[in-house]
């Protein structure tokens, strides 16, 4: 099907820009404030187990129990979101999991550490796919894979400028009797809350609420994404419910598990990779660590545009997979400065492979599922970000080194890279005109 009429619609482009300029960078604070309150307890690991008796495995568990109840929880958050709405449904996301995370500044046993990592992820389920979503309903397919990509990108600035905004949090310790990893937990909790109430003025659940698009351009948008819609014939048939047992679904949730057993064996356990480094301190290794996500962000935008440029987003995955394998190999065999080069080089692998993922899966399946759907990947998927931190304490434990961990990252990084292959690429390309 063809979209001549809107090819060179100029409300259509105006209309892109100002979702560009409000809401993706919207949603890209949101995503940095996610990622800082999921991942700060790697910079209180070492605090934890001097104050709290949290040792590595405890440690991992502990990380890894979020991602359990963000499994849990994921899809019937995203069923909630679509009939409270984005704004109501985010907000509500955004302030719960901000105060959870501030209640980690009073964790005093790691029984307690287990519940609120817990209640942490059942709070905050729903949250990316609920934006991923978002976006299939408010861009056409020729700008989301760069949306998606500009989105994901939060993540790798949260971890860029977590260790440099954790050290001096750190630093903390003793001012008025409060403990460094206190400060920590309190104040970026507070933030979450802060942002998410701010958030709630500036989102609307549709096109037609939007009171900062003009009607040409709800109506130019609403038309190209209905056209997108209606062009998506394959899957009409049959139960919405029962359309998400297809084998497709399955092999997406495969690629994005071991997409996160990178991202997330990384998020929790590169500071103590760091480590290593004779000679680091909280500062120095807060300012190391934060290299291969300064990377990764620059290879996240790139990716993104050449994805949007290309259509075919397969090979640019494929390329980005077989990266991250190599770069985290290659970490694996060498000394510790040289590691952080080639870890560097794994994360602009890992990070791009997220947004470029993103899209197959928003670019074929038919709107009749892609809100369950993307949730459903997300959920099952992101059971990496508990295999992954559970593995690397174990291993470190027995071994007193995650050598191995990363031998495990790599193959799970090649072989995702060869199942990319199996995906069919079902929706034709839509062209778009150029934001302006």
């Amino acid at each position: 099907m063809t979209f001549t009429s809107d090819q060179r619609d100029p409300a259509l482009a105006t209309a892109v820009g100002r979702i560009f300029r409000r809401i993706v960078p919207l949603f890209v604070i949101m995503l940095i404030c996610n990622q800082l309150n999921r991942s700060n307890i790697g910079y209180a690991e070492t605090y934890l187990e001097a104050d709290v008796g949290i040792g590595a495995t405890a440690y991992g568990f502990g990380a890894g129990l979020f991602f359990i109840a963000y499994a849990l929880f994921e899809l019937p958050s995203n069923v909630l979101m679509e009939r409270f709405g984005a704004r109501i449904w985010l907000t509500r996301i955004m302030v719960s999991w901000g105060v959870v995370s501030a209640a980690m500044a009073f964790v005093s046993s790691p029984e307690m550490f287990y519940v609120l990592r817990f209640l942490l992820g059942a709070a905050e389920a729903g949250f990316f796919p609920a934006v991923i979503f978002y976006f299939t309903r408010w861009l056409p397919d020729s700008h989301r894979g760069r949306a998606t990509a500009l989105f994901v990108a939060g993540s790798s600035i949260a971890a860029a400028i977590s260790g440099p905004l954790s050290g001096p949090l750190l630093s903390l310790h003793g001012v008025l009797g409060v403990r460094g990893w206190q400060w920590l937990f309190g104040l970026e909790g507070l933030l979450s809350v802060v942002v998410g109430i701010v958030a709630y003025f500036f989102l609307d659940a549709r096109i037609a609420d939007a009171k900062w698009l003009s009607d040409a351009e709800k109506s130019a948008l609403i038309r190209r994404i209905d056209a997108e819609d209606e062009a998506k014939t394959e899957e009409r048939g049959g139960s919405r419910w029962r359309l998400l047992l297809r084998p497709e679904l399955l092999l997406f949730c495969w690629i994005y598990f071991a997409i996160q057993l990178s991202i997330y064996a990384n998020t929790f356990w590169l500071p103590a990779i760091v480590r290593r480094i004779d000679g680091t301190g909280d500062i120095t290794v807060g300012l190391l660590s934060s290299l291969p996500w300064i990377c990764a962000v620059v290879a996240m935008y790139l990716a993104g545009r050449a994805g949007d440029r290309v259509g075919d987003r397969r090979p640019l995955l494929v390329v980005a997979l077989l990266t991250a394998a190599a770069g985290t190999w290659l970490a694996a065999v060498v000394p510790p400065w040289p590691a952080l080069l080639f870890l560097c080089v794994a994360a602009m692998g890992f990070k791009s492979a997220s947004p470029l993922f993103w899209s197959i899966p928003q670019r074929g399946l038919s709107p009749r599922i892609v809100a369950p759907a993307i949730a459903l990947i997300n959920s099952l998927g992101n059971l990496g970000g508990f295999v992954a931190p559970f593995g690397f304490g174990f291993v470190k434990e027995q071994t007193g080194t995650v050598t191995v961990g990363l031998y495990a990252l790599a193959f799970a990084s090649l072989l995702a890279a060869a199942s990319v292959l199996l995906v069919r690429e079902r929706a034709a390309r839509t062209p778009c005109p150029p934001v302006r």
